[in-house]
């Protein structure tokens, strides 16, 4: 049986240890679930809410004792907390154990895990690109089912360590991505960590103006998903970006570059701002709905797009486009859709 240390038991690594548990039940040897799973979490009421879910076989209250007989650690803890992780297990590994994150940023990761693991010790880094804004209580097994999961091999790791991480992808039905570190953190500063930063700068430009408390009253579907992202959670949002700054920076730039061509256009003669303006939002679509319905090699959307372009969800956002928050408010008593008169049920 291998044993499996999770560290951080937040959605992401609860939802690792459901899977994890489903797939050892349903490749039991010798009539035994295939993995042991300990949690570990500095929040006991994260433990303990793992062990009422299931996502865990066992708890450990010590860090060093979760870690000691442990064949794969995986480290589900903020990035701003890995160095701390790694430099209180180092000790406490056996010789040949595979160690792998779960971390938003890999190039500074993997400086600290070649700094501070032993030698005999090889870690794979890890991002699986999926999640939601809840912590555990929000944790399922299917979370990372189809999702793309970057590995980032340390120069140290060996065959058999990279087979033990692909192991785990393919047992949460996730798809591997091997990547260098330092384009990882490139590619995800623009596809995961610039989106927050928009979110969040959204809801502070607004927010912070004096016509707030009128203007929010008029808030509907594009406001909300488009501030969906600035309600997670500050000290990880900030520790992304402290260890990805160059990055994150560079995507900064290019976007303040676009809204300032855009601002150039808008103040352009009507004429040529109806052009542009028409180009700008024409090129935005097309790159969108080319992303949008890219599809696996089973003729399913990679994207999770589907519910987006059926037809009443189509109509729906014209509604919302040209009516705002209107298009779904009715007045106590009407139905905004003409239908044949009924009896009216009794009061």
């Amino acid at each position: 049986m291998q044993r499996v240390t999770i560290i951080g038991l937040g959605l992401i690594g609860g939802s690792i240890g459901l899977g994890l548990r489903r797939w050892a039940e349903a490749n039991r040897v010798d009539g035994k679930p295939a993995l042991e799973i300990t949690g570990f979490d500095s929040d006991i009421t994260q433990q303990q809410y793992a062990q009422k879910i299931k996502a865990v076989d066992r708890t450990a209250w010590d860090l060093g004792k979760a870690v000691t007989d442990a064949d794969l650690v995986i480290i589900a803890t903020p990035v701003s907390a890995m160095r701390e992780t790694l430099m209180a297990i180092a000790p406490k590994l056996q010789a040949c154990t595979t160690v792998t994150d779960t971390g938003s940023t890999k190039a500074q990761v993997l400086r600290w895990a070649d700094e501070i693991l032993p030698a005999d010790v090889a870690f794979i880094g890890g991002h699986p690109m999926a999640g939601k804004t809840q912590s555990i209580e929000g944790a399922e097994a299917e979370l990372f089912k189809g999702a793309t999961w970057c590995l980032a091999p340390s120069v140290r790791a060996g065959e058999e360590a990279v087979r033990t991480v692909l192991g785990l992808v393919a047992a949460l039905d996730a798809e591997p991505f091997f990547v260098d570190p330092t384009e990882h953190d490139a590619f995800v500063a623009g596809v995961s960590h610039l989106p927050f930063v928009l979110s969040a700068a959204l809801m502070r430009t607004v927010s912070t103006d004096p016509s707030w408390r009128d203007m929010k009253g008029l808030t509907a579907g594009g406001f909300r998903d488009v501030s969906r992202l600035a309600a997670g959670s500050p000290a990880m949002h900030r520790d992304i970006l402290i260890t990805n700054r160059e990055a994150v920076t560079r995507w900064i730039d290019a976007t303040i570059s676009t809204l300032h061509g855009l601002r150039t256009d808008l103040q352009s003669e009507p004429e040529v701002a109806e052009v542009a303006l028409t180009t700008f939002f024409t090129q935005a679509r097309d790159a969108r709905a080319e992303w949008a319905t890219r599809t696996s090699r089973e003729g399913e959307l990679i994207q999770g797009t589907a519910a987006e372009l059926t037809p009443d969800n189509l109509s729906d956002q014209m509604g919302r486009m040209l009516l705002g928050g209107f298009a779904r408010r009715r007045r106590p008593g009407t139905d905004a859709r003409p239908t044949r008169a009924k009896p009216q049920d009794p009061q």
